[in-house]
C-alpha cells in the first residue's frame, strides 16, 4: 500500500516536471539582454509601431523581428509580431508568437484573445476554446470573456457546451435578456420547441412591455400547432400596441387556418393600413394572393389590399406595379394600365412594366395610347423588338401606314434569329403594305409567314381576300380560303372570305351557300352586305335590297351602300 502511494507520488512529480519542461520549451531560456540591447530593441520596436500604424505590415514585421532577436522573451513584442502576422493573413506563422506571449505573461487577456482568434481563423476550434478557458482560469476578473467562449461554441454548433457556458455567465452576472434569447435560439435549432416556449414565457414575464417577445411566442405556439394559445398571446401584444401590423398579419393567418375567413380578411386589411408594415412585406403577401388568382373568393380583398398599399406608399413604384399585376389578372385592365403608368413615373427602368403597358393598350384597343407609350418605351429600350411591334401596330390601327411599316421593318431587323417573332412582324407588314398598295411587298410578307406557318389563319384570310379584291391569283386565293374554312367551319369571317372569293370567281350559287351559313352566325355589316350582293347576282333584287338595308343599319357597310339601296342596283 505504501509502495503504491510512493509510486503515485513519483508519478505526480514526473508529470509536474514534464509540465515545467514544456513551459520552459515554450519560453526558451536565454541570457538576459544588457541595458544597451534593451534600448536597441525598444528603438526597433517603436520604429515598427510607426509602420504598423501606417498599415505597412511587412516593414513593421521586419523591425519587430529584429527587436525579437535581441529580446525574444519580451511578451509584448511576441504579441505584436503575432498580431502583425494576423494582419498579413498568416495565422499559422502567428501562433507560436501568441503562445510565447501567453507563456511569458499569463495574466494579460489580450494575449489569449489573439491566440483564440488565430486558432479560430484556422478552424482549430477546440484549441480556440482552450485559449478562452485558459484566459478565464488564469486572468482574474475575466468573466466577461465567457460571452466570447459561448459565441465560439455556437459557431461550431456545440449547443450543449454553449448552454453550459450560459449557466456560468448567469451565475456570474445574473439573468440577462440576451442570454434567454440566445438559449431560446439554441432550443429552436435543436428543434426543442417546448423548451423554446419555456424561454419565451420567461421573456414575456421579465419584459411584459416588449411586443416583439409576444409575437415570437405566438410563432412558437403556431409552430407547435397551438393556434388558440398563439391568438391569445397576439391579443395581449395588441393590448400593448393596438396597431402592430405584424400581430394583425399573424392573426390573419391563424384565423384563416381556423376557417374564419371574415376575421382573417379584417386582420390583413388592418395590417396593410399601417405604414409601419414595409412595402417589401406587402408586395410579398400580394404576390401570394396573385398566385391564387383568379379566385372570386379572394378577389375583393386582394383589390382592397393593393389600394391600401398605394395609399400608404404613394412614392413606391413597386406598389403601383404589384397593383397592376393583380388588377390585370382579375380583368381590371384599364386600372392596371394606369397603375403601371404611375409606376414608370417613379421608376422607368423596368422593361417588363413597359411591356405590360403596351400590351394592355392593345387589349383595350386604345391605339393612340399604344403609339404614345410605345414611343416612350423605345426611348428607353430602342433595341427591344417588342416595342417596335406595338408601335407599328398602333400606327397601323390609326391608318398611319408609312410610320407603321417603318417601325415594323425596324423591329423585324432586330428579331433575326427569332422565327416566331419575325412571323408576327411579317403578318403586320403584309396588312400595312397592302393598305399602301405596295402589293408585291405585301404578298412577300404573307408568303414568308406561310413558309413558317402554313395554316396561319390571319394570313390565309387576309391574303386570299386581298387577292380577290385585286382579281389576282384567284385560284391561289380560293385554295387558301377553302383550306381556312375546312379548318374553321363555323367562323363567320372566314366563311365570308371564302364566299367572296367564290363571288369574284362568278360562282354565285356556291358563294350564297357559305354566306347563308355566315349570316346565320353573325350580323356583321360587311357579311350582310356581301350576302345582298350575291343575291343580286342571282337575280333576287328585292331580297338583295333588304339585306343592304340591314347592313346600313349597322353603320359599317361600304361607301356604295346608299346608292345600292336607292337605285336598287349593285355597285362595286
Amino acid at each position: 500500500m505504501l509502495a503504491a502511494a510512493d509510486a503515485h507520488a513519483q508519478s505526480s512529480k514526473k508529470k509536474a516536471k514534464a509540465a515545467k519542461e514544456a513551459a520552459t520549451a515554450q519560453a526558451p531560456m536565454v541570457k538576459e539582454p544588457s541595458e544597451q540591447e534593451r534600448q536597441i530593441s525598444e528603438a526597433l520596436f517603436l520604429d515598427g509601431l510607426k509602420y504598423f500604424m501606417l498599415e505597412d505590415y511587412q516593414q513593421a514585421l521586419q523591425l519587430f523581428q529584429k527587436a525579437h532577436t535581441v529580446t525574444p522573451n519580451n511578451a509584448g513584442l511576441n504579441y505584436k509580431i503575432g498580431e502583425t502576422y494576423l494582419f498579413l493573413k498568416d495565422a499559422r506563422a502567428a501562433v507560436p508568437f501568441a503562445q510565447a506571449a501567453v507563456a511569458l505573461d499569463s495574466k494579460n487577456p489580450y494575449y489569449y484573445l489573439l491566440l483564440a482568434q488565430l486558432h479560430t481563423d484556422q478552424k482549430q476550434f477546440d484549441a480556440a476554446a482552450q485559449a478562452y478557458n485558459d484566459l478565464l482560469r488564469n486572468v482574474p476578473d475575466s468573466e466577461e470573456y465567457l460571452f466570447n467562449l459561448a459565441d465560439l461554441y455556437l459557431a461550431q454548433s456545440r449547443y450543449d457546451d454553449a448552454l453550459k457556458t450560459y449557466e456560468r455567465i448567469e451565475k456570474q452576472f445574473g439573468e440577462l435578456e440576451q442570454l434567454t434569447v440566445s438559449r431560446q435560439q439554441i432550443y429552436l435549432r435543436q428543434k426543442n420547441i417546448e423548451k423554446a416556449i419555456q424561454e419565451g414565457e420567461k421573456l414575456i414575464a421579465n419584459y411584459p412591455t416588449e411586443p416583439r417577445y409576444f409575437l415570437a411566442q405566438a410563432e412558437l405556439y403556431n409552430a407547435s400547432q397551438k393556434p388558440d394559445q398563439a391568438i391569445s398571446v397576439l391579443e395581449k401584444a395588441l393590448n400593448l400596441d393596438p396597431n402592430n401590423p405584424f400581430a394583425h398579419l399573424m392573426l390573419s393567418d391563424l384565423y384563416r387556418q381556423k376557417g374564419n375567413q371574415a376575421e382573417s380578411e379584417k386582420r390583413v386589411k388592418l395590417a396593410f393600413a399601417s405604414a409601419e408594415l414595409d412595402i417589401d412585406t406587402k408586395v410579398r403577401i400580394l404576390v401570394d394572393f396573385i398566385r391564387q388568382l383568379p379566385n372570386p373568393a379572394i378577389e375583393e380583398v386582394s383589390l382592397e389590399l393593393v389600394d391600401l398599399t398605394i395609399k400608404n406608399h404613394p412614392q413606391e413604384a413597386k406598389a403601383y406595379a404589384v397593383a397592376g399585376d393583380l388588377q390585370t389578372i382579375v380583368g381590371k385592365k384599364e386600372k392596371a394600365r394606369n397603375n403601371y403608368l404611375e409606376a414608370v413615373k417613379l421608376d422607368d427602368s423596368h422593361f417588363k412594366i413597359w411591356q405590360q403597358i403596351v400590351l394592355l393598350d392593345a387589349e383595350l384597343a386604345q391605339a393612340d395610347s399604344l403609339v404614345i407609350h410605345s414611343d416612350k418605351a423605345l426611348e428607353l429600350f430602342p433595341n427591344q423588338a417588342v416595342f417596335w411591334f406595338y408601335n407599328g401596330t398602333g400606327h397601323m390601327i390609326e391608318k398611319n401606314y408609312t410610320k407603321a411599316v417603318k417601325a415594323l421593318e425596324q423591329g423585324k431587323r432586330l428579331s433575326v434569329g427569332e422565327p416566331e417573332l419575325v412571323a408576327q412582324f411579317n403578318l403586320q407588314l403584309g396588312d400595312s403594305y397592302n393598305s399602301l398598295k405596295e402589293h408585291a411587298k405585301s404578298d412577300a410578307a404573307y408568303e414568308a409567314v406561310l413558309a413558317h406557318d402554313a395554316n396561319n389563319a390571319h394570313v390565309l384570310n387576309n391574303y386570299s381576300y386581298f387577292l380577290s379584291l385585286r382579281g389576282e391569283h384567284m385560284q391561289k386565293a380560293r385554295t387558301m380560303s377553302e383550306r381556312l374554312v375546312k379548318q374553321h367551319p363555323t367562323n363567320p369571317t372566314y366563311l365570308d372570305t371564302y364566299a367572296w372569293v367564290l363571288y369574284r370567281l362568278g360562282e354565285y350559287t356556291e358563294a350564297r351557300k357559305y354566306l347563308e351559313q355566315a349570316v346565320a352566325i353573325s350580323d356583321d355589316a360587311t357579311i350582310v352586305e356581301h350576302y345582298g350582293d350575291v343575291l343580286y347576282k342571282l337575280g333576287k333584287k328585292e331580297e338583295a335590297v333588304s339585306q343592304w338595308q340591314k347592313a346600313k343599319l349597322k353603320g359599317e357597310a361600304s361607301a356604295h351602300i346608299d346608292r345600292k339601296i336607292k337605285d336598287k342596283k349593285l355597285y362595286e
